[in-house]
């Protein structure tokens, strides 16, 4: 069998995906019709806390076209589950405002849609609770925080370096609740058969779905099918099993019919998970020359009553910046408010947008470049665990930036630079974001005609994961891309990781290469020939993630932001963003930029726009659609680059690749907040930075 050895690893592959893309032939969750489809529209608590006392479904089932009406009082039970979020309609209890109470199903979305407006839900309400407060007298510390990181950790005497340092910033900030909002909702097409269901579904790791529905419904998991191989965007908030995906497979099962659900952008606001809102103080000491004695970072998030996500804010301040003494903690309070659940970075986005505010503070304060404040603090090992670096480069990132940005010639001085009737200000801040690696199965084929397949059950939600893994393949296997065919989204296939992280081209990137090394060395024993049947080999890579030695393992990067801020009204815009990454070996450069600026966007959203304003009275979030809950455009962000340094990590996996998806919002929040600054003299400590906090 003849062979190419050539590096389609680092080239601009253009996406195996993107004609089925761009000519509609890519099938999304809702896109699917089986036979005999009813359509469930849910019907949400309109309390916040409090007992469902009566649901009128008799009335509701006698409307033309209706099914079925479902609520606690005659939903199909379920098993119970270490996550109550999941429990659906299986209590009468109202835990949040938007809950889902009962779901409608009909013959068309139409009639659904009517049947659900119409039917009465009858409520004992109760006071409710909803708002984060440092000082909540219910706040307590968690166990662990999200991705099982200690809820605390200290090091040394920081509160005796405190007092005894010659500079101290001490500060708090704040960031809001944010909803993720990708492009396609939450949407699913379930369908039993038998004993056996399959769930059309948009998710971000079809393997992980199975494995939690299934118990649910008292299955084993090779009797649930999940399949989904086209996914438009989720930021986290597809990336474990929620409310819709049960209600949808429960409704299937009450009527006996596929039934399909689709979320509405504005209950996205309640049921999909949103980015806790969090308070942090951040204390800085430091020497007069800017070298840090001491870090002392805390966080208050909130849950909700039924789950607890903690998530990991102080977590990247562990790994930043070296100080002697030092202590990070999470204390969380729950709430009569939807389960916070992941949205891209949680944790280190809101955490470095508050850490690296404070280094900028910190510059200030001791008249020093905030580029060199931070090249003045770069550890020589992970500072609270010890472990050696496997690379980091942010120092590299910092300086390039600068280099690229034009740094060298910013006067520090706040306030003193126009551009017409703009006050103009430039900031940076350094971002982080771990290096994970999860265990994943891959199986590769290759077929007499010399044509490859190779199957995994990853998710492609527009990062380009299956363009990436077709570069992979055609490098393992010595062959051009055109003749590896990579099949992803099922759970009939190989079982992978989801999509999160940051971890999925590390994780299943591992897998494709064991998977094509070992049909390699088949083909090998056999002299090259393939049988009539074909040839295969598959790998799984538990063994080899858990046994990797020891590192500590990081991206870096530095984010340079230039901003203009209206002297009349005190609107501030984003002239000029850019950012600069250490991420290992980058796979695909065309779609690296992608995901590096989509990072960006969003860290600026997060800077200047995005809010979920909580109303106290009822207990919900008002600003629950694209109207109200600002996102950016093309015209918000004219410029925006993204580069990256060379970096050889051995230590990661066989591509050298860190994860790339995340890291880009990490530092952006904070540098434009850092440019605002710089533009207005005004600090800017609450998030997101609307024209009355500059104008006042």
């Amino acid at each position: 069998m003849k062979t190419e050895a050539r590096p389609y690893v680092g080239a601009a592959l253009e996406r195996v995906e993107g004609v089925e893309k761009v000519t509609g032939l890519a099938r999304y969750a809702y896109e699917n019709f089986p036979d005999d489809l009813a359509y469930a529209v849910p019907v949400q608590a309109s309390v916040a806390r409090g007992t469902v006392l009566a649901a009128d479904v008799d009335a509701v089932v006698r409307l033309p076209g209706v099914i079925a009406a479902i609520w606690h009082g005659n939903a199909p039970r379920l098993a119970p589950a270490d996550n109550a979020e999941l429990a659906v309609l299986q209590s009468d209890r109202v835990a949040y405002r938007g809950q889902y109470v009962a779901v409608v199903v009909a013959e068309t979305l139409q009639c659904a849609r009517e049947a659900a407006r119409l039917l009465r839900i009858d409520y004992d309400a109760e006071p409710h609770d909803v708002e984060l407060r440092a000082d909540h007298p219910e706040m307590y510390r968690p166990d662990r925080v999200n991705a099982g990181y200690p809820a605390d950790t200290e090091l040394g005497d920081p509160d005796a370096a405190l007092a005894a340092a010659p500079v101290l910033v001490d500060a708090t900030y704040r960031t809001p609740a944010e909803h993720n909002n990708p492009m396609e909702p939450h949407a699913t097409v379930a369908v039993w058969s038998g004993d056996g269901l399959t769930l059309h579904d948009s998710t971000q790791g079809v393997s992980a779905l199975r494995e939690t529905i299934a118990p649910l419904f008292g299955m084993p998991p090779e009797n649930v099918r999940v399949i989904s191989p086209h996914v438009g965007g989720g930021f986290g908030s597809k990336g474990a099993a929620l409310p819709p995906v049960v209600l949808a497979a429960l409704a299937a099962k009450h009527t006996g019919r596929p039934v399909k659900l689709a979320v509405t952008r504005q209950q996205m606001f309640a049921v999909t998970g949103y980015r806790t809102p969090t308070i942090q103080r951040v204390r800085l000491g430091a020497d007069t020359g800017g070298r840090l004695t001491v870090i002392v970072h805390e966080a208050f998030e909130q849950s909700s009553r039924l789950r607890e996500f903690a998530e990991q804010t102080t977590t990247p301040t562990r790994v930043m910046y070296a100080a002697p003494d030092r202590r990070t903690a999470h204390r969380l309070v729950r709430l009569d408010v939807p389960t916070p659940a992941w949205m891209r970075a949680p944790g280190e986005a809101p955490g470095m947008f508050a850490l690296e505010s404070a280094m900028d503070e910190l510059a200030v304060a001791c008249g020093i470049d905030p580029v060199e404040l931070r090249i003045r603090n770069e550890p020589a090992a992970e500072p609270e665990s010890g472990l050696p670096f496997s690379s980091r480069n942010l120092v590299g990132c910092l300086r390039e930036g600068a280099r690229r940005f034009g740094w060298a010639d910013r006067d520090p001085t706040p306030a003193a630079r126009t551009r017409g009737r703009m006050l103009v200000g430039t900031g940076v801040a350094a971002s982080t974001y771990p290096v994970y690696r999860r265990p994943s199965r891959a199986s590769a084929r290759c077929e007499p005609d010399g044509r490859f397949s190779v199957r995994i059950a990853a998710a492609d939600i527009g990062t380009g994961a299956r363009t990436i893994l077709t570069q992979v393949a055609a490098d393992a296997l010595r062959v051009t891309p055109d003749r590896v065919r990579v099949e992803v989204g099922d759970t009939a296939l190989p079982a992978a990781s989801l999509a999160g992280g940051s971890a999925g081209t590390a994780s299943w990137g591992t897998a494709v290469v064991r998977a094509c090394e070992a049909l390699l060395e088949e083909l090998d024993l056999r002299g090259g020939d393939v049988p009539a049947e074909g040839l295969e080999a598959t790998a799984d890579t538990a063994e080899e993630v858990g046994e990797q030695p020891e590192y500590a393992r990081h991206a870096f990067g530095a984010q340079f932001a230039e901003v203009g801020v209206d002297l009349d009204t005190g609107e501030a815009r984003v002239l000029r963003l850019l950012g600069v990454f250490a991420a290992g070996r980058i796979v695909n450069p065309v779609t690296a930029r992608s995901q590096f600026v989509g990072g960006m966007t969003m860290g600026m959203s997060m800077a200047l726009l995005e809010e979920s304003v909580m109303d106290r009275e009822f207990g919900d979030y008002l600003n629950h659609d694209l109207a109200q809950y600002h996102v950016p455009t093309a015209m918000d962000l004219p410029d925006v680059q993204a580069y990256w340094i060379e970096e050889d990590d051995p230590h990661l996996n066989p591509l050298g690749a860190k994860g790339i998806g995340e890291i880009g919002i990490v530092g952006t929040a904070a540098a434009v907040a850092n440019a605002v600054h710089h533009a207005t003299g005004v600090r800017v400590r609450d998030l997101p930075i609307r024209l009355d906090k500059l104008v006042r």
